[in-house]
């Protein structure tokens, strides 16, 4: 079962977990829930609503990049930082939301997924080599 924050009130809103949202710090989280609550937004929150919006938004930021050659990069980075910024914002946010609804320690998830790749990519093996795991011998 999936917990979530429906029907508390945004000022009583916490982590359901220790942590549970660690990208952006506990005002900012309440001002987002907050805004959240004030637009009645919650009842289109669920799991796979905020991952479709997170990858959307992902998309969108990727946009910025797409057809550019790794020498225009930095260019585009300083043509489009405003917008660039929005749509990193956007997935943060999503993303946050997330994490709390499903109670998520984003700093847990990473650190668990960060030693995990540390056995899946020795180093030995993978420096400088952009191989997946599998196929490192």
């Amino acid at each position: 079962m999936v917990r979530s924050g429906a029907g508390r009130d945004a000022r009583t809103l916490a982590p359901m977990v220790r942590g549970c949202n660690d990208m952006i710090d506990r005002q900012l989280l309440d001002e987002l829930l907050a805004f959240r609550s004030e637009r009645d937004w919650r009842q289109f929150h669920n799991p796979r609503t905020l991952a479709a919006s997170i990858s959307i938004e992902a998309a969108e930021l990727l946009e910025h990049f797409q057809w550019a050659k790794d020498a225009e990069l930095p260019d585009v980075v300083a043509k489009n930082r405003e917008a660039i910024e929005h749509e990193i914002a956007d997935v943060a946010m999503y993303l946050s939301l997330l994490c709390h609804d499903i109670g998520v320690s984003l700093e847990d998830a990473v650190g668990r997924k960060l030693a995990l790749n540390r056995m899946k990519y020795p180093v030995d093996r993978a420096r400088g080599r952009s191989t997946k795991h599998d196929r490192l011998d």
